[in-house]
């Protein structure tokens, strides 16, 4: 070729012959670079898988061999890695928004949120050593770790508390609401007459003369200023609502009559605010009565913490009688001065929700519900969650019974659309659509299911508390007292204030005269304490509702053993509880008396049976009058060993004559409780 070229060169003049010569040189030139850039590329190529096998061998990964150079094994080699990027990209998904999932999210429902195979989580469970099926609830602690393994993140929505958490507002987002207030006292002391007067003379002038009271809470109008009352003022429906969680209630007022002074409600009302942390105005009534006497209602509170303003405290003390309509403003002032100094707001711009104070099952319009509106907005269209019931706002109606499109802050309405008839004290929450709402209501029918099976509403006894003493941490034990006198309070009240230690406290929640009541237990339930009775019983309704709520019931006769109770369980000495659980009423209605024996009572068998030996006890007026056992039991001329219930039979108490006719003997078996 070169001879060639130089041939035809020899045929050309110089200058032909020169620009020749430029463009082979040129050709030369490009040939050499192109070269040098293609051994540049082999070699960033090679230098770049040098490094990524340097990471594998650092991880622990096994060292491959060095990557071919030919062009189908460099095609391979990719083929391999556009595999794995694709397969390591379908493990961790791209997730920007954070998931909402239920409590008790199952590993279906995460599988279909990320779009990842069910079986790859389920793998990385399985290696951590987690036995799971694709329907089973997973704890926070097992959703963590595939979130973080799948790289997602989410937030649990799922009870009403961890609702409640979610809902919270910022400070500058918090607008005033008008107070909700709830009126008790004891029988007679004028609470019905005192807010018919308040709803009568103070109702919105929209309404004025044509107010019709649909609901069981309405709103007045003072100095241009609402305030919400609640129709229900009785102090169990207060408490039961509390003991559901839910402060309904911003402020208590205690209406005590000028009359008769504090009364065992008054003391009851007066603890159930405490309890509930409400703050309290004192409202003394029938100051116009000639027998009036405010100083002795103020004294008496003083008995129980409460020192009036005018007497050096802090609570707010207003002489009014609802009868005359005296002081009512002031008394208004007083509720609009309490709710400023303690900032009562809300934030009216967010998704509603509220407390239910009162429902029904209408048999036209099914189940429907009173309440009040504690935060954001109620829509008509709403999906909501409610205890364990879901449903969507059919309609909203107000006190009047006017339908209405929205509820607004602190306002009390009636509203339909639930699924199932709620509970008072129930919670109500404005959640996004329907889905979210069944999600929530599947996890809270599990919770309870397991909270069955668990029993996981026990209340602190006794042992507990015996079994906590070796910790260092400080204890509380919360009682609520009753007694058959008040001497015997003061004394059993007393002895246990004097066995308190450095680390353990002894809280009387409230105090009493009487029989074990219902509220009592309800008091104990919200309030996580235990129930001593001194010389009193509880009833069979009482002690069916302790059992339901989980509350402690223990009743004494002999001061020292109650206390040596309480001192032994802070030791962590106390003995195996000997529960008397009973056999057998049976009521008196004759008397005889046989010569050498004493009295026997002529009895009939109410409920269960009566056997000879059996521990009893008289019980008169609700109280305990003597304990000791069944001495005999005789059926005609015979001497029987028990008799069943409807059957007629005399008994003889051991060591007891002081028996009447209409006592009432319960009949007992001792059994250790393990």
């Amino acid at each position: 070729m070169g001879i060639e070229v130089k041939s035809h060169m020899s045929s050309l003049t110089p200058a032909q012959e020169k620009k020749v010569i430029k463009v082979l040189s040129a050709k030369t030139e490009g040939k050499k670079v192109k070269e040098k850039w293609e051994e540049e590329k082999r070699r960033n190529i090679q230098s770049v898988l040098d490094k990524e096998l340097d990471k594998e061998e650092k991880t622990g990964r096994r060292r491959i061999k060095t990557a071919p150079k030919s062009k189908k094994a460099e095609k391979t080699a990719t083929q391999k890695k556009a595999k794995k990027d694709a397969a390591a990209k379908k493990k961790k998904p791209d997730i920007k928004k954070i998931l909402e999932l239920p409590d008790g999210v199952t590993v279906k429902q995460i599988s279909e949120r990320i779009s990842v195979p069910s079986s790859q989580l389920i793998q990385v469970l399985f290696n951590m050593g987690e036995m799971v099926n694709i329907n089973q609830p997973l704890d926070k602690d097992l959703v963590e770790v595939l979130s973080n393994e799948f790289q997602f993140k989410y937030s649990i929505i799922g009870s009403e508390e961890k609702l409640e958490d979610m809902y919270v507002d910022a400070e500058k987002d918090l607008k005033e609401r008008p107070p909700i207030v709830t009126v008790m006292g004891h029988v007679d002391h004028g609470k019905t007459t005192l807010l018919d007067v308040i709803r009568n003379t103070k109702v919105a002038s929209s309404e004025a003369g044509g107010i019709t009271q649909d609901i069981g809470a309405y709103q007045i109008k003072h100095k241009k200023r609402k305030i919400t009352f609640i129709d229900t003022p009785g102090h169990e429906a207060f408490t039961t609502m509390r003991a559901r969680g839910a402060k309904v209630t911003d402020i208590a007022i205690i209406v005590v009559a000028a009359n008769d002074g504090i009364m065992p409600q008054t003391v009851e009302a007066i603890n159930h605010a405490k309890a509930a942390n409400v703050p309290m105005i004192v409202a003394i009534n029938k100051i116009d009565l000639p027998s009036a006497d405010p100083n002795k209602v103020k004294k008496g509170l003083t008995e129980h913490e409460l020192v009036p303003e005018e007497w050096g405290g802090d609570t707010i003390c207003v002489e009014i009688s609802a009868e005359k309509k005296t002081n009512i403003d002031d008394l208004l002032e007083m509720i609009l001065l309490v709710a400023d100094m303690h900032e009562i707001k809300g934030n009216p711009s967010v998704e509603g929700s509220a407390i239910i104070i009162e429902s029904k099952l209408d048999k036209r319009m099914g189940p429907m519900a009173t309440v009040v509106v504690k935060r954001g907005t109620l829509n008509v269209g709403d999906s909501f969650v409610t205890g364990n019931s879901m449903g969507r706002i059919r309609s909203i109606m107000d006190e009047k019974g006017d339908r209405i499109k929205k509820a607004i802050l602190s306002q009390p309405v009636e509203i339909l659309g639930f699924s199932d008839v709620p509970q008072a004290g129930d919670k109500l929450f404005v959640v996004k659509n329907d889905k979210v709402a069944k999600d929530i209501v599947n996890r809270k029918e599990y919770d309870r299911k397991m909270s069955q099976m668990a029993d996981s509403r026990k209340n602190i006894t006794l042992e507990d508390l015996s079994k906590m003493s070796d910790q260092e941490d400080a204890k509380v034990l919360s009682l609520v007292l009753k007694a058959d006198s008040n001497g015997s309070l003061d004394a059993v009240a007393k002895s246990l204030k004097q066995v308190e230690k450095e680390d353990v406290f002894i809280n009387i929640v409230h105090k009493g005269v009487g029989t074990i009541s219902e509220s009592d237990i309800i008091l104990a339930a919200a309030s996580q304490s235990i129930v001593v009775g001194f010389g009193v019983v509880a009833p069979n309704s009482s002690k069916q509702l302790a059992k339901n709520e989980g509350v402690e019931i223990r009743t004494y006769n002999i001061i020292y053993k109650l206390v040596d109770d309480v001192k032994l369980a802070f030791k962590g000495l106390l003995e195996p509880k000997i529960e008397k659980v009973e056999k057998g009423k049976v009521e008196v209605r004759e008397l005889f008396k046989i010569p050498k024996i004493g009295s026997i009572a002529g009895c009939y068998i109410l409920e269960g049976e009566a056997e000879r030996g059996n521990p009893a006890r008289v019980i008169r007026d609700g109280k305990i009058i003597y304990e000791s056992r069944i001495a005999s039991i005789h059926r005609y001329k015979e001497d029987v060993k028990k008799v069943a219930a409807g059957y007629e039979c005399g008994i003889r108490i051991e060591n007891f004559q002081d028996i009447n006719q209409g006592d009432i003997i319960e009949v007992f078996e001792e059994k250790e409780v393990l």
